[in-house]
């Protein structure tokens, strides 16, 4: 079977992201107006993984500049080649758990690490930072249901990880980060986020970053205060195998 040429394959990828990004800007703009928020809040960042460069390149055509990657083995070449096509106007967001041994990659290209969840990391991040003489943001992953195989810190913990980010030089303390638990409703486990984002907040007044919400709940998280959902499959479809 002829493969249409690659212009035509690109233009109809272009329809379909334009499309989901249509939709997903109308749920956003919908779930503001049912809590009395405004669009401007609300930063939309496009989870690429598995995704190639040429899907970022048409979100950024499209006014998509701040990008999402959970894997570093993916996420650095990705970067790397964005910059190499002219790209370097993205933001780079780190949503993975990270290992500590990673953080001296990261720390090149992403410019917001959102899964800054004990002291260690913190120590890492901001030490390969200072060497790379780059200023990176750093929120501090929430755990909501103690399950320490999807990351996170203890809420009572949380205070001590935001004082220890604001106490490196190369670091800027943006705020918190969650995941909803599967076995809770996104509306409860948003407003206990709410609730820690509020602490934060009261001892690091510029920490004002809440990441929240993802393709199925975002009107949720934009109920209980998020500023920055993580949409990846509402965007891009489903996902793709990633290949090593």
């Amino acid at each position: 079977m002829t493969q249409p040429p690659a212009s035509a394959r690109s233009g109809a990828r272009r329809e379909e992201i334009a499309a989901g990004l249509a939709r997903v800007r109308a749920r956003v703009a919908a779930a503001c107006e049912d809590v009395g928020r405004t669009v401007s809040e609300i930063t939309i960042i496009a989870i690429t993984k598995t995704r190639p460069a040429s899907d970022i390149g048409l979100l950024r055509e499209l006014g998509v500049t701040e990008v999402g990657e959970n894997r570093d083995q993916e996420a650095a070449p990705k970067a790397a080649e964005c910059a190499r096509l002219g790209m370097t106007d993205l933001t780079w967001h780190f949503v993975g758990q990270l290992q500590t041994n990673k953080s001296s990659s990261v720390v090149r290209y992403a410019d917001v690490v959102h899964s800054v969840d004990r002291v260690r990391l913190v120590r890492a991040l901001g030490q390969h930072a200072s060497r790379t003489g780059r200023t990176v943001t750093c929120l501090i992953q929430v755990s909501l249901d103690a399950d320490p195989s999807r990351g996170g810190a203890p809420v009572d913990q949380v205070p001590g990880l935001a004082d220890a980010v604001a106490g490196q030089d190369a670091l800027v303390l943006g705020g918190v980060m969650a995941v909803a638990p599967l076995d809770e409703p996104p509306g409860a486990a948003f407003s206990k986020l709410a609730d820690v984002a509020a602490a934060v907040r009261a001892a690091h007044p510029d920490a004002t970053m809440i990441s929240a919400g993802m393709s199925a709940d975002l009107e949720q998280a934009i109920a209980f205060g998020a500023t920055h959902l993580r949409v990846g499959t509402a965007l891009l479809g489903a996902r793709r195998a990633f290949v090593r």
